[in-house]
This record gives C-alpha cells, sequence and structure tokens, in this order.
C-alpha cells in the first residue's frame, strides 16, 4: 500500500526554476520511492485517494527535498569552531590530524562524536552528507554503523595518506594504504549487504586526502581501485594558495593536472573546494564530469579566494554545498546556502567598484557591462538540493522515479498563526494563498530561507521512512 501526501510540494528540478506545486497528490511506493505527482484533481489521483487515505499536510507547510552536505570532516566536529585563525596547513597540524589520531584511538570517542554529529545533521535537514574520516579502519566503521541506524544517507571516506607531515599520524608505504583501504571496503560491503538494497543508505567512498600527501604510487593505486570496485573518489583540489604552492614544488604540474594525470577526475569524482577555478579548469571539469563540493563558510577563513559560483553555474558544472566541518563551524547546509549567496554579493560588489558603478547602475553584459556575479536564494537552494545530489548519482527533487528523501517545513499553523519559530509574517493574510499564482508562496518562501531555523522543519523522510 502506498504512502499518500496532499498539499504543497516544493523542489528545483534546475538551478533557475523554482517549482511550487499546490493542491497535489504525492505516492511513495513500499520500497521508498516517488510512483505518483499530479494535481489533486486529476483522475489519476482521484483513483489512487478511492482506496487509500493521505496524510494531509497544513496549509502553511511544505515538502522539500532534503539538503546534501558534500563534504564534512567527521572526526573534526571534535572542535568545530576552533583555530581559524590560522593558515590551512598550519591548522590542519595543530587541530586536524590530532583530532583524526584521538578518533582512530578512541572507539568509545568515536561512537560518541559522531552519534552526537549524524542527531545534529538531522536536526538541519541534512538527509547525504559525504564524509572524510580518519585513516584507520575500526572508527570509519563506526561512522558508517552509526549513519545507517541514524536513517540518513551518507558516502563514507576512509583517508588514504603515505606521505602525511606528522610523525604519528599517516600510512607506512603506498602499498599499506592500499591494502587498508581493501580491508576497509570488504567491511563495509560485508556489513552494509545485510540490509535491504533499497534500505543500504551508506556507501563507501575512495578518499585521498590532498595530492600534498599521497605519492604517486598511491594516486595511480587508488584510481585503480575506483575503476575495478566501481567506487566513487573525493579528494581535496585547488583549495588554498599554501597547498598550490606546494604541489607545484614536490609535482612540478598543477593540482588538477596531477589528479588528471592519474585519471582520477571521472564522473565518479567530487573535489572539494577549488576555489582557484578558472575558465581552463572549468572546461577539464566540465569534460571529466567533476562534481564538486562549493565550501562558503570554511572558504572565508581558509581560502585566499573565494569559489566563483556564478561562472560555474553559468557553465553547467555539476555542483553542490558543503559545510566542511571544522573549516566551517556550522553542520548547517542551509546556513551555508546564505553564505554562497552572501560572496556571490561581495564578488558581485567588488567587480562593480573595480567598474565604477554600482548594482542600479550596473549595465548588463549584452550592454559592455561585464558578467552579473550575484547568485540567488533560489539557486543556492537547487545547490544545496538537486544540485548536490545529482552529483552523487541521486535524485533531489519531488519526481517520480527519484528517492522520496524530504523535509516538512512549516511557516505557520493554527497554534502559531502569525508565524512558525522565528518567522514573523504579520501580513500572512493580507495576500491569498490560494491565488493561481505562486506570488503568496514565492515571497514566504524567501522569508523563510532568509529568517527559519530547526524549529521550522517538523519532519524528516528518507527513501519513504520518517527518521525525524
Amino acid at each position: 500500500m502506498p504512502q499518500l501526501f496532499t498539499g504543497t510540494f516544493v523542489d528545483t528540478p534546475a538551478s533557475s526554476h523554482l517549482r511550487v506545486r499546490r493542491n497535489h497528490l504525492l505516492a511513495v511506493d513500499d520500497q521508498g520511492y516517488i510512483s505518483h505527482v499530479a494535481p489533486l484533481s486529476d483522475p489519476s489521483s482521484q483513483a489512487l485517494l478511492k482506496d487509500n487515505n493521505p496524510t494531509q499536510l497544513g496549509k502553511h507547510s511544505f515538502f522539500l527535498p532534503t539538503y546534501a552536505d558534500l563534504h564534512l570532516h567527521a572526526p573534526q566536529y571534535l572542535y568545530a569552531g576552533t583555530g581559524l585563525d590560522l593558515p590551512l596547513l598550519q591548522w590542519l597540524e595543530r587541530y586536524a590530524y590530532r583530532a583524526e589520531e584521538r578518533i582512530d584511538s578512541d572507539e568509545a570517542l568515536a561512537e560518541r562524536v559522531y552519534g552526537r554529529l549524524v542527531e545534529r545533521l538531522r536536526e538541519n535537514g541534512t538527509g547525504c552528507v559525504v564524509f572524510f574520516g580518519t585513516i584507520g579502519v575500526k572508527a570509519n566503521l563506526v561512522l558508517a554503523r552509526k549513519v545507517q541506524e541514524s536513517g540518513i544517507r551518507a558516502f563514507i571516506g576512509k583517508l588514504s595518506m603515505d606521505e602525511s607531515p606528522r610523525p604519528t599520524y599517516g600510512e607506512a608505504s603506498a602499498l599499506s594504504s592500499l591494502t587498508s583501504l581493501n580491508e576497509f571496503l570488504d567491511s563495509f560491503e560485508s556489513y552494509i549487504s545485510q540490509f535491504p538494497k533499497h534500505r543500504q543508505l551508506v556507501q563507501p567512498i575512495i578518499t585521498p586526502r590532498f595530492v600534498p600527501v599521497c605519492s604517486d604510487e598511491l594516486l595511480e593505486g587508488l584510481a585503480k581501485v575506483s575503476k575495478e570496485r566501481n567506487v566513487r573518489l573525493q579528494s581535496h583540489m585547488c583549495e588554498g594558495r599554501d597547498q598550490i604552492d606546494m604541489v607545484m614544488m614536490n609535482k612540478k604540474l598543477d593540482d588538477e593536472k596531477v589528479f588528471d594525470k592519474f585519471g582520477l577526475l571521472t564522473p565518479q569524482t567530487l573535489q572539494a573546494h577549488v576555489t582557484y577555478l578558472d575558465e581552463d579548469m572549468s572546461v577539464l571539469m566540465k569534460e571529466r564530469g567533476v562534481t564538486i563540493a562549493h565550501c562558503p563558510l570554511s572558504n572565508q577563513y581558509l581560502s585566499e579566494r573565494q569559489f566563483p559560483l556564478r561562472e560555474a553555474l553559468d557553465a553547467s558544472l555539476s555542483l553542490g554545498l558543503g559545510t566542511d566541518i571544522a573549516g566551517g563551524y556550522s553542520p548547517s547546509i542551509h546556513t551555508a546556502m546564505r553564505q554562497a549567496v552572501i560572496i556571490s554579493r561581495m564578488r558581485e560588489g567588488d567587480r562593480c567598484e573595480k567598474a565604477g558603478c554600482s548594482f542600479a547602475g550596473m549595465k548588463s553584459e549584452k550592454e559592455g557591462g561585464g558578467r552579473d556575479l550575484r547568485v540567488d536564494w533560489k539557486e543556492a537552494m537547487w545547490a544545496a538540493t538537486r544540485g548536490g545530489k545529482a552529483g552523487m548519482g541521486l535524485g533531489g527533487a519531488l519526481e517520480v522515479g527519484m528517492e522520496f528523501d524530504a523535509q516538512l517545513i512549516e511557516l505557520a499553523s493554527d497554534e502559531n498563526p502569525i508565524g512558525t519559530g522565528p518567522l514573523d509574517l504579520f501580513d500572512l493574510e493580507d495576500k491569498s494563498i490560494d491565488t493561481d499564482n505562486d506570488e503568496w508562496w514565492i515571497e514566504v518562501l524567501e522569508r523563510w530561507w532568509s529568517n527559519g531555523d530547526c524549529s521550522n522543519r517538523k519532519g524528516m523522510w528518507t527513501q519513504g521512512v520518517k527518521v525525524a
């Protein structure tokens, strides 16, 4: 028997398209996939309603796809919000490596930290997350189990790094690193195979930390494992000037060219940051089908540049958002959305200042005024949902055939007629919610996007199962 929901459904099937479907029926089959979305008045909807009782959403509530966090260092949650005054490589040595070493050596600590982390992610509406873990096998299996039990999706990355700058935290050789990786993949497969296919919520992802800590032999071996075992791969690329300079000094190649040399840029690849994206690199990313994780908050702290999001969207690159715990201090992708928009406006302000004009007086590119670098809230929502999930082989929209991964958002209710949580919608009734156009919904959705918080989230589903 299908699950039926009636009410308002919001998603972003394309980066330039916010879709609001009111008075619709959505059906979910017994394996958690969306099997029907149509107006309530449609004969096919009426036929479904004849034999089934639907769950009716509140008048001022809606379903939205859950968020995807494409870049999060799970063990670094241990010290999130610490040491962000330091340059990247110093910060890694003083905080990141030490935290990861602690997690690897203390399974009870891993249980505590990872258990709390997945709770925080659910609270913030994150239904899919791509993790960097540690170099140890056991701690990463703890992370996989905690996520699977929580009911959200994840990709678990056991770190590979055979040229670590820290004597007590690293892998002895490329061979030992690859042996450890295969042990992890085998153990992971043994664990996840006990669940039905549609309930296997976690997957492994091959994770060379970044080029400066990986030998050529290891990078070549990781590409081979990824291809032979059909496992996705992630890393950091072109994040900060010190990292880029180190790669050039040691490898005599640009960061992206090292990855490409060893066959590590493919449609299976996710690269975090890429703040130094230029036209040539953009063409390469597009040709190789690479997905980019834009981490706006951490980039402000640990990179000299901001990711050119407007240009990446215009080039139709595959991309999503990441929190980058603990380079970023917030586990909220909603915060990342807001930061992405703010940064795009700062970039546009800098461009306008150099051009000697204001936002209001700026001519379009066709009129000789140059490209507008701003990104709006709807595009950021696409990156947080459809964009990020599509890059990881998932749906990310509320369409037939896609996973029903959704969050229920409440704007107002009978108990809170002016607005739920932080929302103060004083003029809520001044405009009709039932008009044929979406004016009311677009305006109120933007107000929720700008001001809403976790208190507006009243439920969360993964693969058709309510998990929060």
